[in-house]
């Protein structure tokens, strides 16, 4: 079985009923448990199973990024996925500490999978698949939510090292669903969909896997928005997966989510430029001209946030950040 690993960044405390379960669950399933806290962590944290980072530890990682990346902002979970990476990560399992994990979620990852392939389809509200309700993802151009998806075809098998993992109860969906529309709700255990060259549909950090032939796109950006900071890292994952040959694979729930407070008007604000611009800026990283391979993804990464800079959607400060995290990613012998 292939060294896995689980990351979750919080600022809970150490009697958290989730990163209690996920502590226990991971050390039966002998997956190693890292969690980065931030400034409002507790002072001291001890979990058996769980690997704490607080601030202090995290600045001591001989990392360039642990250096200069901002504090109070889900974007250090970064650091996580690099801990991870430095010993020996082959799998990375991300989730929150709001998701209660099933027992499926411990079965094991495999890369290549039986999956209905959709390329070329555009915007694809993959929930679609899941269930009959009206509802589409966190980050999927509301101009698209009343297409219908295409008719699936038969399955076949795919490379899929970027897999996302449905959440049941209170999936992860946008502002304007959670004002509009009830939950709870429970997906259908449906078969795999692949996304390939040219379908886009948004995926979270909130129950996702990463094999390592991908780890370096797991970079979360911190000078954007805060609701879109993995969404537009996905629209970045996928644009460079098709550059690799590589499909996003989306897949039955394998989590419950109870979700930690929100105030949903400051959530839909938070939401607005994505709701705005989501659609161009897909549109402007499929018009990029990316060099093919995976000796190219960061090269690839830089190209793709420059071009989310120079349209104004996320800093230009950025940029040092992501130079930082190419350089640990180069370090720890992922890409040369």
């Amino acid at each position: 079985m292939k060294k896995t690993f689980l990351v979750i960044t919080s600022i809970a405390k150490q009697d958290n009923q989730v990163l209690l379960q996920y502590a226990k669950e991971a050390t039966e399933h002998k997956i190693p448990f890292i969690v980065i806290g931030d400034t409002k962590s507790p002072s001291e944290f001890e979990m058996a199973g769980c690997d704490f980072y607080s601030i202090d530890r995290q600045k001591l990682l001989n990392l360039e990024l642990a250096k200069i990346l901002p504090l109070k902002h889900y974007a250090r979970k970064n650091l996580g996925y690099l801990a991870a990476m430095s010993q020996g990560a082959e799998i990375i399992i991300e989730t929150d500490d709001d998701n209660l994990p099933f027992a499926s979620f411990w079965n094991e990852r495999v890369r290549k999978v039986s999956a209905h392939v959709i390329s070329k389809a555009g915007w694809t509200n993959t929930y679609k698949y899941f269930t009959n309700l009206h509802i589409w993802p966190r980050g999927f151009a509301l101009q698209h939510i009343q297409d219908v998806p295409p008719v699936l075809l038969n399955t076949d098998d795919v490379n899929c090292p970027i897999q996302q993992g449905l959440a049941d109860d209170n999936p992860d969906v946008d502002a304007i669903y959670r004002l509009t529309l009830p939950l709870p709700i429970t997906f259908n255990q449906s078969s795999n969909i692949a996304l390939g060259e040219g379908s886009i549909c948004p995926f979270n950090s909130q129950n996702t896997t990463w094999f390592k032939e991908a780890f370096p796109l797991l970079y979360l950006p911190y000078h954007c928005s805060f609701r879109m900071t993995d969404i537009w890292r996905s629209f970045v994952a996928q644009r460079i997966a098709w550059s690799c040959g590589w499909t996003i694979l989306f897949h039955s729930s394998t989590v419950r989510q109870e979700r930690n407070e929100h105030n949903l008007m400051h959530d839909f604000e938070d939401e607005l430029v994505g709701y705005l611009n989501n659609s161009e800026i897909i549109q402007a990283l499929m018009d990029l001209e990316l060099e093919k391979g995976t000796q190219n993804i960061l090269a690839n990464m830089h190209k793709c946030y420059q071009k989310l800079v120079d349209l104004g959607y996320v800093g230009s400060e950025e940029m040092m950040l992501l130079e930082a995290w190419s350089n640990d990613i180069k370090k720890l012998s992922l890409l040369k």
